[in-house]
């Protein structure tokens, strides 16, 4: 009997032991990669990156790293699929689940790729949906631990909008024991079932209404845009609501001194983050760019193949 497809479609999929394994996986591959030493161990595979969003970190860091595996990548649109003429997801899973080895999805609902999931006979990851993002918090915290060490025990302030990457940092907190701290302006709070890991709403993170109070001893501070994709016509209610909330150099001060700063990008300098913190010295946004490929390497990997000696 076949085992049962494993599917990344929110942080809370993985165990904290499976993190570890993919966060040691993902330094060694980066080590390889850093070393000019072929790494093909996906050679023969297909990935299949279907994008209902627009993207610029998430095509690159997929398409490259796959090839660098030694695979190949598909790339689907809405503009250049039958998503885009309303074909049922589920036929479209069906179909295209035929033909490759695993697909990666950015899209709108995580109902969308939860649906996907169900009718897919390959693994499916969450390349980013309106509720999570955790390939990006992957890379983030793969980007703390090089810097910093392990994360258990540490502090996070998320500064901002209770968005994808704010539920995805609540349920990295709750599984991998650290404490996030989360400041948003009122009206765009963290929402406590999306955030949820077990059904805890709430466990392991705290809320704070003043954006300083939660930067106040942190380890590490990060953001993302007043205005994620699909909000666009919230932008002006947005800017004004949100304009306490831009990191500057102040709220660093008020961290620990060898805090670490982050963001997702794209960044808009003078509104989230100050040009002063994001091209400072305690940002480590190049980095944990380029640690989104390593990173889902080790997951695209981990997803085919399972734990590698």
């Amino acid at each position: 009997m076949s085992a049962a497809i494993k599917h990344y479609l929110q942080f809370a999929d993985f165990t904290a032991e499976e993190y570890a394994y993919l966060f040691a996986r993902a330094a060694l591959i980066k080590r390889k990669f850093k070393a000019y030493e072929k790494h093909h161990s996906l050679s023969d595979r297909t990935l299949a990156m279907v994008f209902e969003k627009a993207s610029t970190r998430t095509r690159v860091s997929f398409e490259a790293g796959m090839y660098q595996l030694g695979g190949s990548v598909v790339n689907l649109t809405s503009g250049d699929s039958q998503l885009g003429r309303s074909e049922p997801i589920e036929d479209t899973a069906r179909v295209i689940s035929r033909m490759v080895d695993i697909v990666m999805i950015r899209t709108f609902e995580q109902a969308r790729i939860d649906l996907f999931a169900q009718h897919s006979r390959v693994p499916v990851i969450n390349g980013l949906t309106n509720e999570y993002h955790p390939c990006q918090i992957l890379a983030d915290l793969f980007t703390y631990i090089e810097h910093r060490g392990p994360i258990q025990g540490k502090t996070v302030a998320w500064i901002g909008d209770g968005n994808n990457m704010a539920n995805t940092w609540a349920q990295a907190a709750a599984l991998l024991g650290f404490t996030l701290r989360v400041s948003t302006p009122r009206g765009y709070e963290v929402d406590s079932q999306l955030a949820a890991l077990n059904g805890a709403p709430g466990k392991g993170w705290q809320s704070f209404a003043d954006p300083r109070e939660a930067c106040a001893g942190a380890d590490l501070v990060t953001t993302d845009v007043w205005t994620s994709m699909g909000y666009e016509a919230e932008n002006e209610a947005r800017r004004q609501a949100f304009a306490d909330w831009c990191v500057d150099a102040a709220m660093m001060a008020a961290a620990k001194p060898d805090a670490l700063f982050m963001h997702c990008l794209p960044a808009h300098r003078g509104e989230e983050v100050t040009a002063e913190v994001i091209d400072g010295p305690q940002s480590v946004v190049w980095d944990e760019a380029e640690n989104r490929m390593h990173v889902q390497k080790a997951l695209l990997e981990y997803l085919l193949l399972g734990r590698l000696a």
